[in-house]
C-alpha cells in the first residue's frame, strides 16, 4: 500500500521533503533546506526520522535550495543512491550545491572570526566535499521521459514553469488489486506569461496531488511589474542613488536582466551600470542561455537574432571578492543585483551595510520574503537590521514588486487546478505558511468540492 510522509514544507515555505513509500520501496521527493526562523533552521541539524540508507532514490522538482539544499547533508548521513532531476536542474545544481556549501563554510568562518557564535567553533552544516558527493549522484532526465527509479514504479517529469528545469513529478504505481495509481508533486508552481519560461504544463488527472501554497492567501497586486521597476529606477536616479536588488541567483536574476535589457532598449530607463554580484547568478545565467529547449518562443527568437537576452549595454558580472568590494567605491547611480534573495547570507549583506543608512538609495524586493528573514523584517518596517553582528539603520527607501514572483498566486493556482478533468481522491496543500495553506485549502474546497488536507510536520497518509 502506498503512503506519503511529510518531512518538510509544512507550515513553512522551506525544507520541502516528501517520502513516498510503496510496500518496501522508498522515494524521497525533494530534499530542501529549512530557512528563516531559528526553530526551522535548527531542523537542518537534526537527522531525518528514517534510515537514509533505506531510501531507493531521490527525485527533485527544481534547483532552489529550499527544495535541494539538504542533499549534501543527506549524503553526509549515508545516502548514496541516485538523485533524478530535469537536465537543466542538474546543471544548475552543479553550481548551486557548491555555492551553498561555500556559504555554509564562509558563514561559519566569519562567525568564528568576529566571535558572534555560541558554538566554539561554529561548524558548517556541510562542506564542499559533501556537495561534490551529492553532485556525483545526479541523474539528468528530460521532460516527458518515463523512467523507473525502482521496479514497478514509473516517474515522468513535466514543466512546472517556475524556474529553468522546474518540474511536476508524476509517480505511477499499481495497488494491491492491480489498478494504476498516480500522485503528482507540484514542487513550486509557476505563473503564466512570464519572460523566458514556458507556462506550467496542464495536469489532467491524478489520484493524489500535492500543491504548493506560497501565495495561497494573496494575489500579485502588480499586474505590470515592468512599469513599477522603471518608475523605481528612475525615481532613485533622480535622488542620485542606487537600486540594490536582493535576488535569487537562479530564475529571478535572469528574468530581471531580461526585463532591464528590454526597458533599456525601449528608452524607458537610462543606460546604467548593472552589477550582477553573485558567482552563482553569473553561472546560472550562462546555463539559462544554454538550455534553449526550456525557453519560451520569444526568448528563442532573440537567440535566433543573435541578441544576448540577459545583458544590458553596461552589465558587469563580478566574479571575485575584490571585484565585489570595488562596487562599494562606485558613487554614481547604478543597479546592484546580488544574492541571497531573502538576505540570509551572501554578498548582498555587504552592499546593504554600505547603502541602507542613506535615504538616496533604494532596496527593492522582487521575491517572497519568508518569516524570520531580514527581508521580511525590512518590509515590515524595522528601523534597524542586524548584519554581521552590527545593528544597521534602515534609512534607504524600501520597495517591493510582487509581480515578479515566480510563484502562482491563489487565483492562478485555482486556474491551474481547473485543468483537472476529474477530482483527485485527495489534495495535500503544502509549502506555505499556516495561514496561506489553510486559506488555499478552503478555496479549493469551496470552488471544486475536493477532499483537501493541510498536513503537519511528520504526518503520514495512506494513499488508498
Amino acid at each position: 500500500m502506498g503512503t506519503i510522509t511529510f518531512l518538510g514544507g509544512t507550515g513553512t515555505v522551506t525544507g520541502s521533503k516528501y517520502l513516498f513509500e510503496q510496500n518496501t520501496k522508498r522515494i524521497l521527493i525533494d530534499c530542501g533546506l529549512f530557512q528563516g526562523l531559528k526553530a526551522l533552521r535548527q531542523k537542518n541539524w537534526m537527522p531525518l526520522p528514517l534510515d537514509v540508507k533505506t531510501l531507493d532514490s531521490v527525485i527533485l522538482t527544481h534547483a532552489h535550495i529550499d527544495h535541494t539544499g539538504f542533499l549534501p547533508r543527506l549524503v553526509k548521513q549515508g545516502y548514496n543512491g541516485p538523485v533524478y532531476a530535469n537536465s537543466a536542474t542538474v546543471d544548475l545544481l552543479k553550481i548551486m550545491l557548491l555555492d551553498s556549501a561555500h556559504l555554509q563554510e564562509e558563514d561559519a568562518r566569519f562567525l568564528n572570526k568576529i566571535g558572534a557564535t555560541k558554538h566554539k567553533p561554529a561548524l558548517p552544516l556541510y562542506n564542499k566535499e559533501d556537495a561534490e558527493k551529492a553532485i556525483s549522484l545526479l541523474k539528468p532526465v528530460s521532460y516527458g521521459q518515463e523512467f523507473e527509479p525502482v521496479p514497478d514504479i514509473t516517474i515522468k517529469l513535466r514543466d512546472a514553469g517556475h524556474i529553468l528545469g522546474s518540474s511536476f513529478v508524476n509517480i505511477y504505481w499499481k495497488n494491491e488489486t492491480g489498478e494504476r495509481r498516480k500522485i503528482v508533486f507540484s514542487g513550486d508552481l509557476g505563473r503564466p506569461d512570464r519572460p523566458i519560461l514556458k507556462d506550467p504544463s496542464t495536469i489532467y488527472q491524478a489520484d493524489y496531488l500535492l500543491v504548493e501554497s506560497t501565495y495561497g492567501n494573496r494575489l500579485h497586486d502588480d499586474a505590470q511589474p515592468e512599469e513599477s521597476l522603471a518608475r523605481i529606477i528612475n525615481d532613485t536616479i533622480h535622488r542620485k542613488g542606487s537600486v540594490v536588488i536582493p535576488s535569487f541567483a537562479v530564475g529571478r536574476t535572469q528574468e530581471l536582466l531580461y526585463i532591464l535589457r528590454d526597458l533599456e532598449e525601449k528608452k524607458r530607463i537610462p543606460e546604467l551600470p548593472v552589477f550582477v554580484d553573485s558567482p552563482m547568478a553569473i553561472n546560472a545565467t550562462e546555463i539559462t542561455s544554454k538550455h534553449i529547449e526550456n525557453q519560451d518562443l520569444n526568448a528563442r527568437l532573440l537567440h535566433i537574432k543573435g541578441i544576448d537576452a540577459f545583458r544590458t549595454k553596461h552589465t558587469v558580472f563580478t566574479e571575485s571578492r575584490e571585484e565585489s568590494q570595488k562596487i562599494n567605491d562606485f558613487s554614481e547611480p547604478c543597479i546592484i543585483i546580488s544574492a541571497s534573495g531573502m538576505l540570509t547570507g551572501g554578498r548582498i549583506l555587504h552592499h546593504l551595510k554600505y547603502r541602507l543608512p542613506f535615504e538616496k538609495h533604494t532596496v527593492l524586493f522582487i521575491g517572497y520574503q519568508a518569516e524570520g528573514t531580514r527581508g521580511r523584517a525590512m518590509l515590515e518596517g524595522k528601523k534597524k537590521i542586524k548584519i554581521h553582528g552590527e545593528q544597521i539603520p534602515v534609512k534607504a527607501h524600501i520597495e517591493k514588486i510582487s509581480g515578479f514572483s515566480a510563484h502562482a498566486d491563489y487565483e492562478e493556482i485555482l486556474a491551474w487546478l481547473a485543468g483537472f478533468t476529474k477530482a483527485p481522491r485527495s489534495v495535500f496543500v503544502v509549502h506555505g505558511e499556516p495561514g496561506a495553506s489553510a486559506d488555499l485549502a478552503k478555496k479549493i474546497k469551496s470552488v471544486y468540492k475536493w477532499t483537501v488536507h493541510v498536513p503537519e510536520y511528520q504526518s503520514k497518509f495512506q494513499l488508498e
